[in-house]
Formats: structure tokens, C-alpha cells, sequence
């Protein structure tokens, strides 16, 4: 794995700065995308033992692991990053750096997930976890404008497949969505623009395999019934059956990764694979992460095998983003450079992701309009 694209140095404010397209993240867990030198400062003041507490070897140390081949493995990687995320100046610090990597990356917009049932053992509600988090995007997004850029960061709240506070959650979310609605648009953002760090929707997260979508029916049910948006992870650990769960329990809009939905039929014959292809159901794939675990295995073992090249040309509505930063030692710019230099991608392939990543975004179509047009270099 070559090393991280985003810097830990002085900023880039401009989007678009890396490449001829402005960039866009629809699949971006805030608690991968930590900084390592952060990691190790945050630790120190809290107590944590790290496995290493120097950044580079820390940072080392993550990508190793995560190149285990194993999801479980890649998983546990991140009881470092939660345990360091537990108070409310941590987690703002995390959401504040996060924009500022975004804004390196190249990104016009990032949607960013976590899961705040994570960061309340020490002594957070979950409100008030969510509050830091908007509070440090709010930040950062504020110093990109400032610097004469822009890049919109929204949140999309996780729920964990394996434990029981999906309702909960799922009600947080309806409430902050609502909210978010009654703000005014702030004065020369673009029409339809999101609030800085606003709650735009839900995502079931955590380990796939045995904890379906459906087992988060109230949750699920409740956000179809206010219309709020979920973009649901499959696909990934598990296959078409995850897959489409996801779309029938969960009424999913964007499956997270995805990846394993052409494993069994190489073809488009599968009803499900039609559905997902011709209702332009989005996939949020994350190429350097699906190697790193595996979850393209069936394909081969290097870019150039990953399947995304495939969904790509068959017509599905592919995006392209990280998924974890730190754990694979990537970005957005590294993913879509590994995919020309590997998998032959050209630049219209790489504006044809970038354009369905602005249709598929959580946001209101006038911005989504405004995306595709600032993706396609017709707006500034």
C-alpha cells in the first residue's frame, strides 16, 4: 500500500486542487480517517496504550493490520481510534481535521458516518456526541470558505448490526433531519446547500454476516415512514442476500460497498442485479478497503481484478470513495489514481462516478444539480 494522499502539513483549501474533477465521498467513517499524530496525542491525554506511539509507526501498524485479509481483523483496528473519541473536545478536534483532509483530497463534498452509540462511555449523550461532531465540521467547513473554497460536510449516523439501539438512533436521526430543515440557508451558499455538519441520514454498520437489515425493522420502518434517507452497508462481508435485505427491509437508497453483488451471476441475468443496475440503486465502493478485507476476493487481488471496473462498465451506478483513511493509508485522489494506473480507468470514467456521486448525495436536488455541474467544471 503506498502511503497516505492526504498530508498531516499545511492544508490545501482549494477543492478540485489535485486533479482536473472536484471530488466527492459518499463512504467515509470518521473514526477511520484520524490522523495517526492525533491518535497518539488524544491517547496520551486519556490514557490509552497504543500499539506504538510514534505516527509513523502507528500509522504503519494500522495498515498492517488491516492488510490481514480479514474483516473481523480490519474491525478491530478501530478500538483505538473509538477509545480515543469519548469526550466532546476529541471528537470535535476529529470532525475539524477531517475537513480540513477532505479539503486536500480535492473533495467538494463529503458525507461522513459514524456511529454515535460508540463515543458515550465517557459520560456523552448521544446528543451531545453528535453536537461535537457538527460542531468541528461546522469548523472546518468555515475555514475552507474562508480560504476561499468550498466544500459542503454532512453527517450520516450509524446504527451497530449487532447491538440493539438502532430505534434510538434512528429517532435521533429524524429529529436532527428536521431540524436541519428549519435552518436558513447560509448567506452565499449554493441553493440547497446542507448546513455545516447537518444530519442528512442512516446507516446500519458493524459486522454483516448473521445481523441482517431486517433484524432493525422499528428502525427501519420509522426513517421510511419520515422519508429520510438510508444508505445501508452490504455487500460486503455477505452477498446478494445482504444485498437485498437491505433493499427490501431497509429500503435502502445506496448500498455501502456492494462489491459482491456480481460474485455468483458474472452476468445481468439475476433479478437483483437488474433491480440494483436499473433503478440506479448507487454503490459506494471502496476499492483499497474491499482488498484489504477481502470482500472482492472472488475476483482476484488487485485493482485491476476488483470488480468495481466491471459494475462500472455494465452501467451500474458506481461511486468511489476511502471508506477509512487511516486504515488503508488512502483518499479519494489515491483510490481513483490507483484505479487509472491499474484498472485503465480514463478521466471520463472517473467524471462518470463523480457525476452519479453527485446525484446519489443526501442532499436536495438544487445542490445536487449544483454538484454534478461543479464535478463537470461547469460551476465555480
Amino acid at each position: 500500500m503506498t502511503s497516505r494522499a492526504t498530508p498531516e502539513g499545511p492544508v490545501r483549501t482549494t477543492d478540485g486542487a489535485l486533479g482536473p474533477h472536484a471530488l466527492i465521498s459518499l463512504h467515509d467513517h470518521l473514526d477511520g480517517a484520524l490522523r495517526p499524530a492525533t491518535v497518539v496525542e488524544l491517547a496520551a491525554q486519556v490514557g490509552h496504550e497504543l500499539p506504538a506511539t510514534d505516527p509513523d509507526s502507528l500509522g504503519q501498524w494500522f495498515r498492517d493490520s488491516a492488510d490481514s485479509g480479514s474483516l473481523p481483523r480490519y474491525l478491530e483496528t478501530f478500538s483505538h481510534t473509538v477509545a480515543v473519541m469519548q469526550t466532546a473536545s476529541a471528537l470535535r478536534r476529529v470532525a475539524r481535521e477531517y475537513v480540513e483532509d477532505c479539503a486536500a483530497d480535492g473533495l467538494v463534498h463529503a458525507e461522513v458516518r459514524w456511529a454515535p452509540e460508540q463515543h458515550v462511555s465517557g459520560g456523552l449523550t448521544l446528543g451531545e456526541a453528535v453536537d461535537a461532531v457538527q460542531g468541528g465540521l461546522a469548523e472546518g467547513v468555515a475555514a475552507v470558505r474562508a480560504a476561499g473554497g468550498h466544500l459542503s460536510v454532512v453527517q450520516i449516523l450509524c446504527a451497530m448490526r449487532h447491538l440493539d439501539r438502532s430505534p434510538e438512533i434512528a429517532r435521533l436521526v429524524v429529529r436532527r433531519v428536521r431540524a436541519a430543515e428549519q435552518t436558513t440557508t447560509p448567506h452565499g451558499s449554493v441553493a440547497g446547500e446542507p448546513s455545516p455538519g447537518s444530519v442528512v441520514g442512516f446507516d446500519l454498520a458493524g459486522p454483516e454476516a448473521g445481523f441482517p437489515a431486517s433484524g432493525h425493522r422499528e428502525a427501519l420502518d420509522l426513517l421510511a415512514g419520515e422519508r429520510i434517507p438510508v444508505t445501508l452497508h452490504a455487500g460486503e462481508a455477505a452477498g446478494a442476500e445482504s444485498m437485498a435485505d437491505a433493499l427490501d427491509a431497509g429500503r435502502a437508497l445506496r448500498l455501502g460497498h456492494g462489491v459482491r453483488l456480481l460474485d455468483e451471476d458474472r452476468g445481468m441475468s439475476a433479478p437483483l442485479t437488474r433491480w440494483i443496475r436499473d433503478r440506479r440503486i448507487a454503490l459506494e465502493v471502496c476499492p483499497c478497503s474491499n482488498l484489504q478485507t477481502d470482500a472482492s476476493a472472488a475476483w482476484g487481488t488487485t485493482v485491476a481484478e476488483h470488480p468495481v471496473t466491471a459494475m462500472l462498465r455494465a452501467g451500474f451506478a458506481v461511486t468511489v470513495s476511502p471508506d477509512n483513511r487511516l486504515m488503508s493509508a488512502t483518499s479519494v485522489t489515491h483510490e481513483l489514481d490507483r484505479l487509472r494506473a491499474e484498472a485503465g480507468w480514463s478521466e471520463q470514467d472517473v467524471l462518470a462516478v463523480q457525476r452519479t456521486a453527485a446525484r446519489a448525495a443526501f442532499v436536495p436536488r438544487e445542490y445536487q444539480d449544483w454538484l454534478e455541474r461543479r464535478v463537470t467544471g461547469e460551476a465555480s
